[in-house]
């Protein structure tokens, strides 16, 4: 299958271009700059130069694919909702490109799209329009487009980790090391699902290979770690002390990040695995941060 793959370069891209690759596909990847068309053109992988900022620059890539895997995604969380917006306008531009065709468009979400909010892990039957998280509009996208007859699928991350990135505790661990402290709310008992990226990256082709339109999957491995547990084993690694905050302390630490340091985002996958045969094996989050790479270190 002739793949186009946005965020080809990034974190997850990348490994999702090994997994294509490794299964015989063919990839074009989206690259915004000489170096990372470099870094495509080097593992074998045809090259489209464009830019989330302008979504026709991505058309030359859909015109000559099967399918096309939307992964890339600003992630300058200081302006997540306008990013937010950016990736609605990509997803439709995309959807426009695949219109009155059969091929899939695997777009990207986030676990908390699945909270019924009963206190429940997550699920993939569960489409929570109410949900805090900005990125419901790349789903609310998504719907428009399989209204009019467009085959997407979406695939929804928890936090994505391995030694050197975390999701959005990357962030959280770059504020604890400019606050030199690792701080969390209240009892630090809310959860974060997880999995890690080469995990993530072999569910992305099992969806593209045989998943169904109008499905939404959960790359889920764990369903939930607790923030003190992951606060705790991020202040050990960073040799820093660990600080339990009052919540309305949070913001005035925390910054854009007080919207999730207390968030529960506990998922589960178990329908994902029963119908992609999808079973995680990489290392756990706590595992990951107990050997986190450190600059220098």
């Amino acid at each position: 299958m002739r793949v186009f793959l946005t965020g080809a370069t990034g974190f997850i891209g990348s490994h999702i271009v090994t997994e294509l690759l490794a299964a015989g596909h063919q990839v074009t990847g989206l690259a915004r700059s000489d170096s990372g068309e470099q870094v495509l053109r080097a593992k074998g992988v045809d090259v489209v130069r464009g830019n989330l900022e302008d979504p026709a620059s991505l058309l030359p890539g859909v015109a000559r694919a099967d399918a096309v895997i939307h992964t890339a995604f600003d992630h300058d969380f200081t302006h997540f909702a306008a990013n937010c917006e950016k990736d609605r306008r990509v997803i439709e531009a995309l959807g426009s490109a695949l219109r009155g065709t059969h091929r899939p468009l695997l777009i990207t979400s986030g676990v908390g799209l699945g909270d019924a909010g009963d206190g429940l892990p997550a699920t993939e039957a569960v489409q929570n329009f109410s949900h805090p998280n900005p990125r419901i509009i790349s789903e609310q996208a998504g719907n428009q487009l399989l209204e009019q007859g467009i085959d997407v699928r979406v695939m929804r991350l928890p936090q994505v980790h391995d030694t050197r990135k975390q999701g959005l505790l990357t962030a959280y661990i770059q504020l604890a090391l400019e606050k030199g402290t690792v701080a969390y709310t209240g009892d630090g008992t809310n959860r974060f699902s997880a999995c890690h990226v080469t995990d993530a990256a072999r569910l992305y082709r099992l969806v593209l290979e045989h998943g169904e339109a109008g499905k939404r999957y959960h790359a889920v491995a764990e369903e939930g770690v607790a923030m003190h547990a992951l606060a705790a084993a991020i202040a050990t690694r960073l040799a820093l002390p660990l600080t339990s905050l009052a919540p309305e302390q949070a913001q005035a630490h925390f910054g854009w990040f007080a919207m999730f340091v207390g968030m529960n985002l506990t998922a589960s996958a178990s329908w994902t695995q029963q119908q992609s045969g999808w079973l995680p094996e990489g290392p756990g989050l706590l595992a990951d941060l107990q050997h986190l790479e450190l600059s220098g270190a």
